[in-house]
């Protein structure tokens, strides 16, 4: 009889569970935070652009991967450039639109159509300021991507009450992922619509099936408002610690890039815990517990992450050098506008 049992050659690669690790300190980082505030206020917003890089640098530094950390390589001054010309221009729109309206107008249409063109600078050059194992990550999309996803898909989601948001927010998360790279190799992304759509019809079933009664207990019987009222809030929490979870482990559970996956396991308990924690600490101290309440939510998202790495990571080519400009994450900063 002829043996049909197949082997493994031994020199197959392995899957590894490579887990992300934030090292981080919220005493540590509030040291960061608070002269960064204060040497911002002092010097008039000028040290800001210095205060984002190291706000960055120390969250890029303390995420580590398969024992490395990730960097973050932005000049400061090469940002201060960039916010200065944005500020000037904002200065002009605003004189051009109080002296003259139509003009003002035009410059704000005009504005409107370069934002997507400006999301998609600003996503390139923080692709290119972060670096893992002295790897850069890129990005690349079109200005055709950009404005659908800034303006179409959204505007077709209000325009079908809804219907189709789940769609647009598929697209976007297509679009920062596909259009990223780390060094030459491409990410992929692989959810599909009826997962987005899973999420909004699990809300609105949950939403339905406890928000009639709840409305119909009160017409009947009005003193029980407040009960009513308590019982809305949790159910509200509930819905947002759905979608947050949710969320976030479809977005991380399909990101490929190679033969490389992630997966992602936050749940609502753990999340709702850190969430509850962080507010009350936040309270208490009047928001001076919001650097430290950063650092717990980015410590405890990291834990969730898993990547599934097929093989060294060490494969990877680095892409070759270019320059990305800092003026499109400016403009995105002082216009108020970006992903």
């Amino acid at each position: 009889m002829e043996d049909t049992t197949t082997t493994t050659p031994t020199n197959a690669p392995q899957v590894r569970q490579l887990g992300f690790e934030f090292r981080g300190d919220g005493t540590e980082y509030f040291k960061i935070w608070i002269v960064n505030v204060l040497l911002t206020i002092v010097t008039l917003g000028i040290y800001s652009a210095w205060a984002k890089v190291r706000n960055n640098r120390y969250f890029y530094s303390n995420l580590f991967l398969d024992g490395s950390n990730f960097r973050y390589l932005a000049d400061p001054m090469a940002i201060f450039k960039g916010r200065v010309i944005a500020i000037i221009a904002l200065i002009i729109y605003s004189i051009v639109f109080s002296v003259f309206p139509p003009l003002g107008i035009a410059l704000g249409i005009a504005l409107f159509f370069a934002i997507p063109y400006f999301v998609n600078k600003s996503l390139a050059f923080n692709h290119r300021m972060s670096a893992y194992k002295n790897i850069q990550f890129r990005f690349s999309a079109s200005y055709g991507e950009s404005f659908m996803v800034q303006y179409i898909w959204p505007l077709l989601g209000m325009l079908t009450l809804g219907i189709l948001m789940p769609l647009a927010l598929q697209k976007m998360h297509e679009y920062l992922v596909k259009n990223s790279s780390y060094g030459t190799t491409q990410f992929d992304y692989t959810a599909n619509t009826k997962d987005y759509f899973f999420i909004v019809l699990t809300v609105l079933g949950v939403g339905l099936m406890l928000g009639l009664p709840t409305w119909g207990l009160i017409a009947a019987v009005p003193d029980l408002a407040p009960l009513a009222f308590l019982i809305g809030v949790l159910v509200y929490f509930g819905i947002i610690l759905f979608v947050m979870s949710s969320l976030i482990n479809l977005f991380y559970s399909n990101v490929v890039i190679q033969e490389h996956g992630f997966s992602a396991k936050v749940t609502m308990a753990e999340l709702a815990a850190v969430l509850l924690a962080n507010a009350f600490f936040s309270v208490i101290t009047l928001g001076l517990y919001a650097p430290a309440a950063k650092v717990r939510m980015v410590r405890y998202i990291s834990s969730r992450i898993v990547m599934d790495a097929l093989g060294s990571l060490d494969d990877f080519s680095a892409a070759e050098k270019e320059n990305v400009s800092a003026l499109g994450e400016e403009f995105g900063e002082v216009f108020d506008f970006g992903l």
